[in-house]
């Protein structure tokens, strides 16, 4: 196709959702090569990470260009050919067994403590803050730990799981809140290190670790922010392993990242540069692997949380780029603005949403009490 015919493409589609190459609006979108239209055209969602992360684009609220994006779904009208290589990779393998299952921690969680200190806040907690009643980051973390220590209804003297349990923090807070011991596992071995030292002196134990090789007894069990690199071929894997684990009389919640429809894996750019073998899951496929295990207890969403908690992400890593630029350079910084603006982008546009779910084995005699 002629460059003047993928140029009126592109304007066409932008214009279609109010933004204007080289326009004077914030979320217009100034093109500095030619061979981005090229790129967008063929390439989709793909071409147009890469193309910005080449430098060939920007935009002065990038995160409100591609809300409007979004918002106009319209991605969907864009190229499909590396979202379909996606598809079929993902139904032909297992793309979250075996040694892939680390994958995402060496790829993504171990690129350094420094970068996820200096973004994350007070506390190392890589999920959706609870904004309810909070005004800043920090609050917003605090109360969703507290929001899970309460759905879980922790008390002194239970023995607690946390499966992909990060940095160690929720697990370092329900210990000191609630008097609980605990076992967090993480496939990263930077995480890991970091966790071990956070707990220190506490009844704390962490592991690097498969969660499909757990087989041990647990009084409450919770997973925060890491089913969405469990993939959907491995949802009732994991619910069965929970469900060996986790006492008769026990609960566990779930907080994840959900989507709006069904899929077997993600967007080719979060796939090729930010969470490799990840997929977000949907309701339906949520709700079909817990249905022969689980009552489900409680279903709560909060996503417009999230869009505000990677705003203050996106704020806080502005903050430390002098001290973190000479490690991860220029294109670095161009590629994490782009994953927690289009991030931030989806929520706001209601595309992606955050749900924390509470499940008992048995159901909860008289009922459970939802904790809001």
């Amino acid at each position: 196709m002629p460059r003047a015919s993928l140029k009126n493409r592109v304007t066409s589609l932008l214009a279609d959702c109010r933004v204007e190459i080289n326009g004077d609006a914030p979320w217009d979108i100034q093109v500095h090569d030619e061979d981005f239209y090229a790129r967008v055209i063929a390439h989709g969602s793909l071409g147009l990470g890469e193309s910005y992360m080449d430098g060939q684009w920007d935009a002065v609220a990038l995160d409100a260009f591609l809300f409007r994006l979004l918002n106009a779904h319209i991605d969907e009208r864009s190229a499909k050919i590396d979202d379909a290589r996606l598809w079929l990779k993902a139904e032909l393998r297992n793309l979250q067994r075996g040694r892939r299952a680390f994958e995402v921690g060496e790829r993504h969680y171990d690129l350094g403590n420094d970068l996820f200190h200096a973004m994350l806040g007070q506390r190392l907690v890589y999920s959706c803050g609870y904004w309810k009643s909070a005004q800043t980051l920090d609050a917003a973390q605090v109360d969703k730990l507290d929001l899970i220590c309460r759905k879980l209804g922790l008390r002194a003297g239970m023995h607690v799981l946390d499966i992909g349990c990060g940095w160690g923090e929720a697990l370092k807070f329900a210990a000191e809140r609630h008097g609980v011991s605990g076992v967090g596992v993480t496939v990263s071995i930077e995480q890991a290190e970091f966790a071990r030292e956070l707990c220190r002196g506490l009844p704390i134990e962490i592991r690097v670790q498969d969660y499909r090789e757990l087989d041990e007894r647990f009084d409450r069990i919770f997973s925060v922010g890491m089913f969405e690199h469990v993939g959907v071929r491995n949802h009732a894997s994991y619910f069965a392993v929970v469900r060996r684990c986790l006492a008769d009389d026990g609960l566990t919640l779930l907080h994840s990242i959900g989507a709006n429809t069904s899929s077997n894996h993600t967007d080719p750019w979060i796939a090729k540069y930010i969470f490799p073998n990840s997929m977000i899951p949907s309701a339906s496929q949520i709700s079909k692997a817990v249905e022969k295990d689980f009552v489900i207890e409680d279903w709560h969403g909060f996503g417009p949380d999230y869009d505000r908690t990677l705003m203050a992400w996106i704020a806080n890593f502005d903050h430390a780029w002098p001290q973190l630029s000479a490690r991860y350079g220029e294109r670095f910084q161009r590629m994490w603005h782009f994953y927690l603006s289009v991030s931030a982008a989806a929520f706001r546009a209601r595309r992606d949403q955050l749900w924390q779910w509470v499940f008992s084995p048995r159901g909860v005699a008289g009922g459970y009490t939802a904790q809001r």
